[in-house]
C-alpha cells in the first residue's frame, strides 16, 4: 500500500465540521496569541524607551546596547527556550524573554534614530526657552521622534505576531499550537486556519497602528 502523502491533496483546505466544533479552542488560541504579543511589545517598548533615552543622553552607551541586543537577536528562539526552561520552566516567562529581547533591538534603534533626527534649530529654540536637558528630551525631542518610533513599533508588532507561533514548542504559542497540531496529525485545517488568523491579526494590527500614528502625529500625514 503506498504511503499517504503529508497534507495530501485529497484533504479539504478547511474542514468546516471540525472548525464548527472547535471554535472555543481556536478562540482560546487567539487570545493567548494576543496576550503573548501585547506583553512582549509593551515591555519591549518600555525597555527601548529607557535605553534609547539613556543612550541619547550618554552617547558611549549606544555601542554596548546595540551590540548586546544585536547578539541576542542572532540566537535562535528554540535555543533560548532550551536555555531558559531549566531556570523559568515551561511558563510564559520562558516565552516572553526571547520575544521581548527581539523587540528591544528593533525598537531601540528607532528610538535613537528618531531622537537624532530632531533638527538642531529646534533644540536651540528649546534651549532658548529655558528647557533643561531632560525636560527638553521629554517635551520636545520625544514628540518629534514619534514617527520613527511608530515605524519601529509596526515592524515589531507584525514580526512578534509571527514569532509567537514558535513558542508552541514549549506548550504555548497561541495559534502556533494549531499549526503544530496540524503538522503532527497531518491535518490541514488547523494549520490553514491558524495561518490565516495570524495574517489577519498582523494586517489589522498594522492598520490600527498606522491609524493611531495619523492621530498622534497629524503633522506627518502628508509624508
Amino acid at each position: 500500500m503506498p504511503a499517504r502523502l503529508f497534507l495530501a491533496v485529497d484533504q479539504p483546505w478547511v474542514d468546516w465540521g471540525w472548525l464548527s466544533t472547535h471554535v472555543p479552542y481556536v478562540w482560546d488560541a487567539v487570545v493567548q496569541h494576543l496576550e503573548l504579543t501585547v506583553v512582549a511589545v509593551v515591555v519591549g517598548l518600555a525597555i527601548s524607551l529607557v535605553l534609547g533615552f539613556l543612550a541619547h543622553l550618554w552617547r558611549p552607551l549606544r555601542f554596548p546596547v546595540l551590540t548586546v541586543f544585536g547578539a541576542f537577536y542572532t540566537i535562535p528562539s528554540i535555543a533560548l527556550f532550551a536555555l531558559l526552561i531549566p531556570i523559568t520552566g515551561l511558563s510564559g516567562t520562558s516565552a516572553e524573554i526571547p520575544l521581548i529581547g527581539y523587540n528591544v533591538l528593533i525598537l531601540v534603534r528607532n528610538v535613537m534614530v528618531g531622537l537624532d533626527a530632531v533638527p538642531a534649530e529646534v533644540l536651540d529654540a528649546a534651549d532658548g526657552m529655558g528647557y533643561r536637558r531632560f525636560a527638553r528630551l521629554v517635551a520636545v525631542e520625544l514628540p518629534l521622534a514619534v514617527p520613527a518610533i511608530f515605524a519601529g513599533l509596526r515592524v515589531a508588532v507584525v514580526s512578534t505576531i509571527g514569532i509567537v507561533t514558535i513558542t508552541a514548542v514549549i506548550g504555548l504559542g497561541g495559534l502556533g499550537q494549531l499549526i503544530l497540531r496540524g503538522l503532527i496529525q497531518d491535518f490541514r485545517t488547523p494549520l490553514v486556519v491558524a495561518t490565516a488568523l495570524c495574517i489577519v491579526i498582523a494586517l489589522f494590527a498594522d492598520l490600527a497602528l498606522a491609524g493611531a500614528q495619523r492621530l498622534v502625529v497629524p503633522w506627518g500625514r502628508s509624508s
